[in-house]
């Protein structure tokens, strides 16, 4: 069998200039810092847009095991963004992500993502292209200094757990 794990290494025989092959990792410290530096330079990058990148659907977990819990899914269907009135080339560029392969099987996910969406629009603040001459989609002035940097993710998905009670169980 082979060695399982971290515990010793059985009568190694081991080929010449092994050293070489081994795989240290006292870069792990500085790889962290260097993740955290490159995020914060990222979210001073982007700003005043999301750090944590673009909104994402509530989707439900596979398996019978997980399929009591949603969670972000990759991208929202093309379906969602057109019940929602946005086009898919518009949605990518204010911050929503887009997984064209995505199909919707029931019209309950659907409707969950079509209204999240709808109350993502109705909360963003779109900085027009040209300050100068704002086109009919894009925030007010005074709405453009309310604008500030969100560092978690946009709107994050709950999960809603339903207490058991005897009387449920019961009947």
């Amino acid at each position: 069998m082979a060695p399982s794990r971290n515990g010793m290494i059985l009568k190694p025989h081991f080929h010449k200039d092994w050293q070489r092959r081994v795989d240290t990792w006292f870069n792990q410290p500085a790889r962290k810092i260097r993740r955290r530096k490159a995020r914060q330079a990222k979210a001073r990058r982007i700003a005043p847009r999301p750090a944590s990148g673009p909104i994402r659907p509530i989707v439900r977990c596979p398996t019978v095991r997980y399929h009591t819990k949603v969670r972000a899914g990759r991208g929202f269907s093309l379906e969602e963004l057109r019940v929602a009135g946005i086009h898919k080339k518009v949605a990518r560029t204010i911050g929503i992500s887009v997984d064209p392969r995505r199909r919707n099987k029931s019209t309950e996910s659907l409707q969950a993502n079509v209204q999240r969406l709808k109350e993502y629009r109705s909360k963003l603040i779109l900085f027009p292209r040209k300050p100068s001459a704002p086109k009919k989609g894009d925030s007010s002035a005074e709405e453009l200094k309310l604008a500030t940097q969100l560092t978690g993710p946009v709107m994050p998905i709950r999960n809603v757990s339903r207490r058991l009670t005897w009387a449920r169980l019961l009947l």
